[in-house]
């Protein structure tokens, strides 16, 4: 089911074309954006051409579990898809055809020991109209469009505790309730259920205009207090050395500049200053600007990069795309900008996406699980001892500007950190102020 950009493109009406307006927007309410809802649009499409002559209306339960029993046959298909292709169904039948059967939703894949997750919760009708007062609300906010899919995805998973439970308690009473599940049930880690509780106390109170008031006592999740992983100069370099690629590249940015794994994934050409030798970081954690290292040593690799990123948008613009995301604020100000040169990704994905309700083609970033993976496979070949990640490098980037003798306020400037004290974890060395700072990737040459 690999396709080409312009198959992928030719193959997609866009959703809010003749007939598939409202389909999109029942998506938009489940939180299925980009590719995943271009993927749905796909499966309601194909489940169309199946039987052309037969209007989607008078279709029944029988063709739909021919249609996923047709794909079951496919070895090409993952049971995965097949799923997300009932899913695309179950929702154009529920709640923009509005067939009389399809309440409960007649198709039960048969079991599969490799289907690990169950479907996603699902908003009701009446509910529908939170989850879009949510989303106005973060986005009035300007919240990055991971939070919004995080509280979204809250406020479903609530919303089905509170329908489960058919209660009438207080709202402070069920969300203390839904915590104390996710620790003692699900076993998230503290992180996670934090950002549960910020989700549901904004998602009632923002969207909901309920006030929660006191939550009360519950038990909480334990946080455990763990010390960086912390590789060497040398194991840092035979990790990299076990790199090849753009993932190479990237890892260096990740070790050489102190780069978060998102930060890195969504540079632009914009912030890279090579005359300087800095990286401007345009809105990171906490949506905090910032300025650190660009390392001597990828300069000439990132250059020639550069070079065939640029001759790929210049071949994508001949087509008639070439078009990335822009933040909020400069989409406003300058649509044309999507275009231009300089707010090109650095390291581009592959393949062109449809990447939102009104079909417009874009060129994403690189998707930061393919750096994940490249990490992950890297350690192993270089048969490092410990397990290591994209935040490994991070970690190891402060840590060995400490131990060359750099202060710990530039560090903390450096990684972006708000308090100092989040970056005191990593003083293993005294610190000895003044020195030029040189990124530690240079340094281990």
């Amino acid at each position: 089911m690999v396709e080409s950009d312009d198959e992928a493109v030719k193959r997609n009406i866009p959703a809010n074309s003749v007939g598939w307006k409202s389909y999109d927007d029942a998506l938009q309410r489940h939180a299925i954006v980009g590719s995943q809802a271009y993927w749905h649009v796909i499966w309601a499409k194909r489940f169309k051409a199946a039987a052309a002559t037969v209007p989607l209306g008078d279709r029944n339960p029988e063709d739909v579990k021919q249609f996923l029993t047709s794909l079951l046959g496919n070895p090409q298909i993952t049971i995965w898809q097949i799923e997300q292709a009932s899913e695309a169904l179950r929702i154009l039948y529920q709640e923009v055809i509005a067939a009389p059967w399809a309440r409960p939703w007649p198709a039960r894949l048969p079991a599969n020991p490799t289907a690990k997750k169950k479907a996603p919760p699902v908003a009701t009708p009446k509910e529908e109209p939170l989850l879009l007062r949510l989303r106005t609300e973060i986005r009035v906010r300007h919240y990055s469009p991971k939070t919004e899919r995080a509280y979204v995805g809250w406020a479903l998973r609530f919303l089905e505790f509170r329908r489960v439970h058919e209660s009438e308690q207080p709202a402070a009473e069920l969300v203390r309730e839904f915590l104390e599940q996710l620790a003692t049930v699900h076993l998230v880690s503290a992180s996670t259920q934090n950002q549960a509780l910020n989700a549901l106390v904004f998602f009632l109170e923002r969207a909901a205009g309920i006030t929660i008031g006191e939550i009360g006592e519950f038990p909480r999740a334990q946080r455990p207090r763990r010390l960086p992983v912390i590789l060497s100069t040398a194991e840092v370099r035979n990790l990299l050395d076990a790199m090849s690629g753009v993932c190479a590249l990237m890892a260096e940015l990740l070790y050489g500049a102190g780069l978060r794994l998102a930060e890195c994934a969504s540079l632009r050409v914009r912030d890279l200053d090579f005359a300087s030798s800095q990286i401007t970081v345009h809105e990171g954690k906490g949506r905090k600007d910032r300025v650190t290292v660009l390392p001597q040593r990828v300069r000439i690799a990132l250059e020639r990069h550069l070079e065939r990123v640029r001759a790929m948008h210049e071949q994508d613009t001949a087509r008639g795309f070439g078009a990335v995301s822009l933040p909020e604020g400069v989409a406003a100000r300058s649509p044309n900008a999507a275009k231009e040169w300089p707010w090109q990704f650095v390291f581009p994905a592959p393949k062109l996406v449809v990447a939102d309700g009104n079909g417009t083609v874009l060129r994403p970033h690189l998707c930061e699980t393919v750096l994940q993976r490249a990490v992950r496979t890297a350690g192993r070949r270089a048969a490092l001892a410990r397990t290591v990640g994209c935040h490994t490098l991070r970690h190891c980037f402060a840590t060995h500007l400490l131990e060359s003798g750099h202060d710990i306020r530039t560090v903390q400037e450096l990684l972006g950190h708000a308090d100092v004290a989040t970056t005191m974890i990593y003083t293993h060395v005294l610190n000895r102020p003044g020195l030029e700072v040189r990124s530690p990737s240079d340094a281990a040459g």
